[in-house]
């Protein structure tokens, strides 16, 4: 009975995966490649549908809507990972940088490797962060959002303005050729502002292509102060067009 079951959970499983691979798959076709009947088939795609991993169709079965939302978190959170591995890429030995309350931003801290580097922030969430290259973490202090982990307000801005970083590494809401960079949060356009205004070397912008075009309700910064972007190949061709026109260096992830 143990041998029976582990070979029907195989059997499912492998169907599962032509179902991602295809997008949709007949009952015919599976019960000829994995030599049982349609109605084995059948029970097979009943059994996953069940557990909402597809959804069936007269004759066959094809990926459901939750799953392909699935995917599609999931492709959205890789590209964010691999722009936050990049921009560690670009912090050396020594340096000091700001990030802000951006998730991608916060992400970099697990993968920079330079030795004494020094991370200005507001994001309270960094406590729970990996940090392998043991870095120096100076916390702005102030209003605590706790909902997004945010260090705002009077106290977070006096401290910011006392001092200055080699490098500044901040996400956002959206950013445009026309408008600049945006946020939702109006609390957070002067700390963004200040972020960019007190480096000494670089400023970088950290976005995923979804938020290459897209406009926020208060902006951070301007475009024609915009030096470096970060996104990955799936950004609108014509929007990384204009920012390279205006000047502005955008970095694509593969």
């Amino acid at each position: 009975m143990k041998m029976s079951r582990s070979i029907v959970n195989s059997r499912r499983e492998k169907v599962l995966e032509l179902v991602r691979e295809n997008g949709d798959v007949t009952v015919n076709h599976l019960a000829e490649q994995f030599q049982v009947s349609p109605l084995t088939i059948r029970r097979d795609l009943q059994y996953l549908e069940d557990h909402k991993l597809l959804e069936r169709f007269y004759g066959g079965a094809r990926n459901s809507a939750e799953t392909g939302k699935d995917l599609g978190e999931n492709k959205k959170q890789f590209r964010r990972e691999q722009i936050a591995r990049y921009a560690a890429s670009l912090v050396e030995d020594g340096d000091s940088i700001f990030i802000n309350t951006s998730s991608t931003a916060l992400a970099m801290v697990k993968y920079i490797t330079s030795r004494n580097v020094t991370i200005i922030t507001n994001n309270g969430n960094i406590i729970n962060e990996k940090n392998p290259s043991h870095a120096t973490i100076i916390l702005l202090g102030g209003e605590l959002r706790y909902k997004k982990g945010a260090m705002v307000g009077d106290l977070a801005m006096n401290n910011l303005t006392q001092v200055t970083a080699k490098k500044s590494f901040i996400g956002c809401g959206g950013v445009c050729p026309d408008v600049g960079m945006t946020t939702e949060l109006l609390n957070e356009v002067n700390l963004n502002q200040t972020m960019f205004e007190r480096v000494t070397r670089a400023s970088y912008i950290l976005a995923d292509s979804t938020k290459l075009g897209k406009r926020s309700s208060f902006v951070s910064c301007p475009p024609e102060r915009i030096e470096n972007i970060i996104t990955d190949t799936d950004a609108p061709g014509d929007v990384v067009r204009e920012f390279r026109e205006k000047g502005t260096w955008v970095h694509q992830v593969d």
